[in-house]
């Protein structure tokens, strides 16, 4: 049965009026653009776009209110969040995009925006020992200097036990630093946990994002304190799950990739491909090569030795080798030489190759307590972003 404004739509059409008006029998809204294709199929088999562009914001927000689990505290503070979060960067609004934000700050905080960390004032302490030892640094002047009184009225030792959350974590250091004898030496650009807030982002991938983007926020005090509040980990955590284009065609690799590093699902079974034709064991860990202080380093990596050992069936040099394993952390990489001949190798001795793997890492981190993997954190974000998805089906 025809709604009644579809009718006195129809009734003006044939009358004419359409000439003058442009009228349109059926209300349509232009869709959003095409998503990723790892995030592109729905359950009933036909490919998902992004929410209609015309959709008002304050409808957004109800959305996207309906997708974060019920027992989060101020939903609608969240969830302007992410929406401002994904306006910054242009991701695109739908449900995919927001349940798989949704789905890393479930595992990664519960919703929290300042996640305490148990055990934090014994990661704390062992740190510093590791710290003082590494420059000759005696315990006992340690000791004397963590009982001077902080700019909080509290002494550092007794701010050390009391400590429950990064950003209490984050403040503490930061009057260390300015206030201890040997504090700039021993603590300036040390954190023992060097990933905070709701999503646990890296505080170096922050600064990375802001010389190439625009922080939708006022700074104020430091770009680091953003990490820890609410709306800067949201911000930063959407942006290193979401703002870069990816190969794959299942999403949980692209959560094993906000866990081990960009592209390493990509680069895991590109390390399979160049294990089989090699003849190396090679492990599937998305690092390609060796790096010293977050720079490529000299020495050659096992991957880059095993290409090297076949750079007669690739047709290339070990300069043109080690050109293309730089871009072993951005899209061109899949475009290279290297990766398409050691791929086509693979592929020409029988059954193609997939072009994404699970990386295989042991995580390890001084909150981390258990033995952990980047498959079983990847896994464990899939199931959240399935139920994700049944709360917006409901």
């Amino acid at each position: 049965m025809l709604r009644p404004e579809t009718r006195r739509a129809l009734a003006a059409c044939l009358l004419g009026v359409s000439l003058l008006a442009g009228c349109s029998l059926f209300e349509s809204e232009p869709e959003g653009p095409a998503l990723p294709p790892d995030m592109a199929r729905r359950a009933d088999g036909k490919t998902a776009t992004a929410w209609p562009n015309s959709l008002p914001r304050d409808e957004a927000l109800k959305r996207i209110q309906r997708l974060i689990p019920a027992y989060a505290k101020d939903r609608s503070g969240w969830a302007g969040d992410l929406y401002t979060a994904y306006a910054s960067m242009g991701v695109p609004h739908a449900t995919q995009t927001y349940c798989a934000t949704i789905a890393i700050i479930e595992q990664e905080s519960s919703f929290q925006a300042d996640p305490s960390v148990p055990g934090l004032p014994a990661i704390v302490r062992r740190e510093l020992d590791t710290r003082a030892e590494r420059y000759k640094v005696p315990g006992l002047l340690i000791d004397v200097a963590l009982k001077k009184t902080s700019p909080d009225g509290k002494t550092y030792e007794q701010r050390i036990a009391a400590l429950k959350t990064e950003t209490q974590l984050n403040d503490l250091f930061d009057d260390m630093i300015g206030e201890l004898p040997f504090g700039r030496q021993l603590f300036a650009d040390f954190n023992p946990v060097r990933t905070g807030g709701p999503m646990q982002v890296s505080v170096a991938f922050a600064e990375q994002h802001v010389r190439e983007r625009d922080y939708p926020y006022p700074i104020a005090k430091k770009l680091r304190n953003e990490v820890f509040t609410r709306r800067g980990g949201v911000y930063f955590g959407s942006a290193i799950l979401l703002d870069y284009p990816v190969p794959y065609d299942q999403i949980v690799y692209r959560f094993a990739d906000f866990n081990a590093g960009r592209y390493s699902s990509r680069n895991a079974a590109f390390q399979l491909a160049l294990g089989k034709v090699s003849g190396k064991a090679l492990a599937p860990d998305g690092d390609l090569l060796r790096y010293d202080d977050g720079k490529p380093a000299a020495v050659p990596s096992s991957v880059e030795e095993a290409a090297i050992a076949i750079a007669e069936q690739l047709y290339m040099s070990r300069p043109q080798i080690r050109r293309d394993l730089l871009l072993e952390k951005s899209p061109a990489f899949d475009r290279s030489p290297l990766f398409e001949r050691v791929f086509a190798l693979a592929d020409g001795s029988g059954r193609k190759l997939s072009r994404q793997a699970m990386p295989q890492i042991d995580l390890k981190s001084p909150k981390i307590t258990r033995k952990l993997t980047t498959e079983w954190f990847a896994k464990r974000v899939e199931g959240r972003y399935r139920n994700c998805l049944k709360r917006s089906a409901g």
